[in-house]
């Protein structure tokens, strides 16, 4: 069951960048299909994931959810063995301090994840914060016509603390599209894939990442020559999809 859904999870990511993706965010599972941060799980899908897209990088996430314990969690990211390019560290999270330093310490980029205003201050606080490899501005599910005020606030708070450091807004659920389009407006990085939303932007459900892919390519390719016109001098985001 564990090889089953690896390789589907290895023929996703493949599609995926097929579609258009740049990179590669994806949630190690363990034998049950449970997010894991164990060191046998992490390189099974790493190298799984890498196999299916030589070059391109191939991040993972360190969500408590996968380990509540801080101790066991700086355990397991200890022991790994088949390093990922970066990791995400979800900065409102107990031990997200330690775990960044454990990733910079072994080598492995870090995003810093910011869900909310309590995760911003202690990211502004963190002597880490200036060599994270980007920003994730990541929205909750809310209503579409917050989506801009919430992520431009954000977004200017970031800039105020690391103004070279790279930014990449995405949503969830009710606010994926919209966090999309406004990254595309605003020439930021995004990322897109089921982790995000289930749907498509017509509100039909998407029957992979790669699908997924597809309409966020669609839609950048609509939406930047009407928001940037030729010799504007700006240039589009890069593209994620989480696996």
């Amino acid at each position: 069951m564990a090889e089953r859904r690896r390789d589907r999870g290895r023929g996703d990511a493949a599609r995926a960048v097929a579609a258009g993706a740049g990179e590669v965010h994806v949630h190690p599972k363990d034998a049950a299909g449970r997010d894991s941060l164990d060191a046998e799980d992490v390189a099974r899908w790493v190298r799984a994931v890498r196999a299916a897209t030589p070059g391109v990088p191939v991040g993972v996430t360190t969500g408590a959810w996968a380990e509540p314990d801080v101790g066991r969690r700086l355990a397991s990211i200890e022991a790994w063995t088949e390093l990922p390019d970066h990791a995400s560290v979800n900065w409102h999270e107990a031990g997200a301090e330690e775990v960044a330093a454990l990733l910079v310490g072994r080598g492995v980029a870090v995003e810093a994840g910011l869900w909310d205003a309590a995760g911003l201050e202690v990211w502004k606080r963190s002597p880490l914060r200036s060599g994270c490899l980007r920003v994730l501005i990541e929205l909750p599910d809310e209503p579409a016509e917050v989506v801009r005020d919430h992520a431009e606030a954000m977004i200017a708070h970031v800039a105020l603390e690391e103004p070279d450091l790279p930014i990449l807004l995405h949503g969830e659920e009710g606010s994926a599209w919209p966090a999309f389009d406004l990254a595309v407006e605003l020439g930021r990085d995004s990322r897109i894939g089921l982790e995000d939303t289930l749907l498509l932007p017509d509100g039909s459900t998407a029957p992979g990442n790669a699908a997924l892919v597809r309409a966020a390519v669609g839609r950048m390719r609509a939406l930047w020559p009407r928001l940037h016109p030729a010799g504007s001098g700006e240039n589009p985001g890069a593209l994620r999809s989480p696996r």
